[in-house]
This record gives C-alpha cells, structure tokens and sequence, in this order.
C-alpha cells in the first residue's frame, strides 16, 4: 500500500514541478496565484476581480460585490480595459479589477503604495504606470486597479439610477478590498499611501476628504491634479450630460427621465464615441468628472464642495506629498493655433469654469485683467508662448493645488511637503517659437515610476535616484527627509505655501512659489470664487439599509441572503488549465488513498 502512496505523491510532484514560480495567497474571495516576473525579485497578480461593475439599467450605481471562486484562480494579464476611447481594445464594463506587484520576501507587514490612473477621467487602467523598481527593493508592496470612467464612471443626475461617482465608488470599494485582503500578500493594513498624478491626483484628493475613506489610507501623494480646478469636482453635472446627450444625438434633455433612459439604454460604444466633447474644453473643466452627490438614499462619497469640507475643517487629515511642474500648460499646445485666435476674439471663454460673475460685463472686465497681466497688450501670438503655457499652467492645476494648501493649513493645520518640478537636461526638447524647457504633466511622476533609462543622461538618472528616495521615505515616514536622511531637507509648508522643493538642476527649498502670479489669482478667487452648483434637496428613497449596505460596502464573508455575490467564476487566463489539472490530480489523490486504506 505504502508503494502506492509514495507513486502517487511522485507522480504528483513531477506534474507541479515549475510551481515555484508561482506563490498562493488565500483572499477573502478565495486562493489566487501569483506568477513570479520574468526581471526577478517579485510576484504579479494581474486582474484580480475586487468588485463587479453593475450593467444594463444599474451601469451607474455603486459597485457590487466581486466573484468568489473554490479552485486557485491564475492572476495572469489578461490586459482587462474599462470602456473608454473607441479605439482601445479589450474593453467590457465589468471591468473592475486589481494589480498586486509583491516582493520576493518572507517579510510581512510591508507599506502598500496604491496607484490610482490619471486620464482626465475618460483614459487609462491599473498598469499604465507600474512602480516594480520600487517593489525590487524588497520594502514595499504597489497596486494599482481600474476604475469606470467617462460616462459610466461619472454620469451624474442626481437619480437612484444615476446618482453620480461611480468610479469613485470603485476606487473606495477598491480601498476596502485592500484592507480586508492586503495582509494576506504580505502588506500591512494600516500604512496605506495613496499616489497619483492628473485625474488620479484628482481622485485621491477627494478620496482625503470623504468621511467614506476613514482609515482606508494614511499618507498620500498627490501630483499636478486637485478636486477643483482642471481635475475637479464639476461646476454643473447635469447640464453637462443634458450638452453630451444632445452631441450623441438625444434631444428629450429635459425630461430628467428620459434622459436618464438614454444613458441606461445606451451602448458603451457610443457613450465613449464622442470624448473631444467631454475633455477638449476652454474654461478648464471636464464634462464627467466627480460631482457633490445627491441624497438618493445610497451612500455617498462626496456630500459637499471640496472647498467648503476644507474650509471647515470636516476631514480627517494625513501627510501629504504635494506639487506641480513648472510647465503644466504644455498639455494645451496641440490646441495653440486654434485657441490663439479665440483668446484674442473673447478671452472670457478661457477663464475657470468655477469663477462666477454677477453679470457679462464684469466677466469681460476680469477676463481682460487676466489677458493684460499674462500677455500685456500684445496679441496671444507665436511671440507670446511662454506666456500661454504659464497661464494654462496656473488655471488647470498649480494655483488650484496652492490654494487648497492654504485652506488645508488654516483650517487643521495638514502636514504637506510642497514641491515644483522643473528638471530639464539636454534631451528636454524645446517648446515651439521658443529657446525655453520645461517640465511637462506628469513628469515628476513618470521620474518615480518604472522607465527604460537606458538612453538617459547621468543628470536624469541622479534626479530619479533622488525622487525615489523622497518618494520611499515618505511611504515609510510620512516625511520626505526623516532624521537621518542625506537629501536635502524639506519641512513641511504653511499657509503662505513656504517653503517649498525647487526639484530642478539644483535641488534647494525656495520660498514663495509663483510668487506674483499665486497673489494675482488670490485677488481674483477672492471675490469671483464660486465653485460646483450644489444639487437641490430631494426626498430619500425608499432603498432598504440592508440592501445599500451589500452594494456599497461588500463584505464577501456575510451570508446576509441580501447580499448579490455572482456565483460564476471568472476567467482564469491562459493558465487556468494548469490550476485545473493540479486540483483534479490531488482529487485522485485522495481517492486513492481512501481506496487503498479500504483494501
């Protein structure tokens, strides 16, 4: 008997032989695997379902509860993509899955770094920007997720269909996925940064102030993007999906119900048919983007202006790494030769969305203020480009974050290391009709995350060496520079946003950032300020609590019989074959041994 136990373990051994480049890890949804990546020194689980996307009728309710599964689920790249631009591929609306990239280590309790994707809302998934540099290290675990954008994510009439931050809804639904899972892989629940950058930025500032978030995070990053401004909450939701509904062909806009019926009937191929109309916009803002919610009777993850939660102090504050690039403007240059020519028309249509005038005379006279202090008298013109990328690098996102630092600070007194990012080096191409360089969107970020620097000068290498250790004591600390560190100290700013870190081809703290150009804005937000339209009250639905608390805060080991859990499971990839034949051979396994302890 026992020659035949020894055979079948034998027999089974060869049949898994390879699996250590696989590692196990049990969720609360069931085991997954891991497979070990092909530079070394960590293992990837790729889409890994955290909640289930509702479809047809319900596409812009919160998310539902994700799949669970009995058998190992392979985590391989299956490069799952949430509905977006028409020409991106491997799209489906239940797209709501998660990255883990987890050090070769038998460490435990690391920092987790979350990435959440920029993309204007409309762009983007989970492994555009990938930080395995930084897990190789063996200090730190990253993830990184979808989340529904444009009109799925963002859609918001203030219904029980469509009451409004789907997408944020998966992002927070994301973050409770973490902290009930992420010790399994080795990561420690309570030390959770946030890092982003545009949208994402956008994202994590309004996740900080949301009373949803409490305890899911405790440091955060965040770069070139805010909750007001050019990644803000948006000023009008609904006239912003009456205007969409109108590009897609629909004229019934202002019957609420109808038009709500539109957007629940329609496919997502149109819905991201048209996208120039939501992100391609003058005055700054983006047509679907978060929105102050509704009470529909759901929970609700933004209750009031971002302004207002921060001039009163309602939020729970953690450190913040904080800042722009000196050149954000440059993300509007394909549109110079075109909006040249309407600068000059009617500058009023370039100013901030969130500005409000009392008549259309005192808006031209600002708007004339605006044009005379960036451009002078002279015409907006090939000879003035520095000055129209500095404007639209004020107005989409660098005084936007300054002045949420001094409303942070004067109200609780936050924590935040305030940066500008303004290296170039001799690859660092020109701006056109100029001698000028400088720092696009995003780049501070791009330095942190993985690249090819291969072809890189010695001065960018050294620069991204010293980003990534800002970055990594930071996670660690909450400071960019603890006791000890050899870089250059940053303390933290106060009201008047001094000091700040100058990251440029010298690394020094600086004081007055935009110095001129943040007072000159000051004045202007003073008096002209006035931010998202606020939606009217309206009477709570009668949505059960149980059935509100399954959707919005998914807790897969309740047997509440409210509670929808799918029961398929899903797609295990190209590998799932490999899991299948390991179950059914320890399933003979077994078999035998109950049949041969019978002889």
């Amino acid at each position: 008997m026992w020659t035949c136990i020894i055979l079948l373990f034998y027999t089974f051994a060869i049949l898994v032989q390879g699996d250590e480049d696989w590692k196990l890890v049990n969720t609360t949804q069931g085991p997954v695997r891991g497979r070990k990546d092909s530079d070394g020194g960590l293992y990837v689980f790729y889409n890994i379902p955290y909640a289930t996307a509702p479809t047809g009728t319900d596409r812009f309710k919160a998310p539902l509860p994700p799949p669970v599964w009995m058998s190992p689920f392979d985590a391989v790249n299956r490069d799952i993509r949430c509905p977006q631009g028409p020409n991106e591929s491997n799209m489906r609306e239940d797209c709501l899955v998660a990255n883990l990239f987890v050090p070769d280590t038998t460490e435990t309790n690391l920092p987790v770094l979350v990435n959440v994707h920029g993309g204007a809302f409309q762009y983007g998934h989970g492994l555009s920007r990938q930080y395995k540099t930084l897990v190789q290290t063996k200090k730190i675990i990253a993830v990184s997720f979808n989340y529904r954008l444009g009109v799925h994510g963002f859609l918001c009439l203030g219904t029980e269909g469509a009451p409004g931050n789907a997408g944020i809804k998966d992002q927070v639904a994301f973050l409770r996925w973490i902290r009930k899972n992420i010790a399994s892989f080795g990561g420690n629940p309570e030390d959770v940064t946030l890092i982003a950058c545009s949208a994402g930025s956008g994202s994590v500032d309004v996740l900080t102030l949301s009373s949803a978030t409490e305890g899911l995070f405790n440091k955060a990053i965040m770069e070139s993007g805010i909750s007001t401004g050019a990644t803000g909450v948006v000023i009008d939701p609904i006239q912003n999906a009456k205007n969409f509904a109108k590009e897609l062909g629909f004229n019934d806009v202002d019957d609420l119900d109808k038009l709500e019926e539109f957007y629940t009937t329609a496919s997502y191929q149109q819905l991201t048919s048209d996208l120039y109309a939501i992100v391609d916009n003058e005055d700054v803002m983006i047509r679907f983007a978060p929105c102050v919610e509704k009470d529909v009777g759901q929970e609700r993850v933004i209750m009031d202006t971002p302004m207002n939660v921060m001039k009163q102090g309602n939020y729970t504050k953690v450190p913040l790494l904080y800042g722009f690039t000196n050149m954000e403007g440059s993300m509007r240059l394909s549109y110079f030769d075109t909006w040249k020519i309407r600068m000059n028309e009617k500058f009023s249509d370039f100013l901030p969305a969130e500005l409000r005038f009392d008549s259309e005379a005192i808006k031209e006279e600002v708007a004339q203020k605006v044009k005379q202090f960036y451009f002078g008298n002279d015409p907006v013109s090939e000879a003035s480009m520095v000055s129209y990328l500095l404007y639209f690098t004020d107005v989409l996102f660098a005084y936007p974050m300054l002045r949420s630092l001094s409303t942070r600070v004067e109200a609780l007194g936050d924590t935040i290391y305030l940066f500008e990012y303004s290296f170039v080096d001799e690859q660092t191409p020109l701006f056109p009709h100029t001698d000028v360089r400088g720092a696009g969107h995003c780049f501070q970020s791009r330095a942190v995350a993985d690249q090819d620097l291969s072809g890189s000068t010695e001065e960018y290498k050294r620069m991204v060496e010293i980003l990534r250790e800002y970055t990594l004591n930071f996670i660690f600390t909450g400071s960019p520079t603890p006791s000890g560190s050899s870089l250059p100290q940053w303390p933290p700013a106060n009201a008047q946003r001094s000091p700040y870190m100058s990251l440029g081809s010298v690394i020094e703290l600086k004081e007055n950032i935009l110095e001129n150009r943040a007072a000159f804005w000051d004045a202007i937000y003073e008096e002209y300020y006035g931010g998202p339209v606020m939606p009217s009250a309206t009477t709570t639905t009668t949505t059960t609590t149980t059935v509100a608390v399954a959707v919005t805060n998914p807790d897969l080991t309740t047997n509440d019989p409210t509670t929808p859990v799918p029961a398929t499971t899903p797609d295990p990839g190209s590998d799932g074959a490999v899991s299948l034949m390991i179950s059914n051979v320890l399933f003979m396994a077994v078999l035998s041994l109950f049949y041969l302890s019978l002889q």
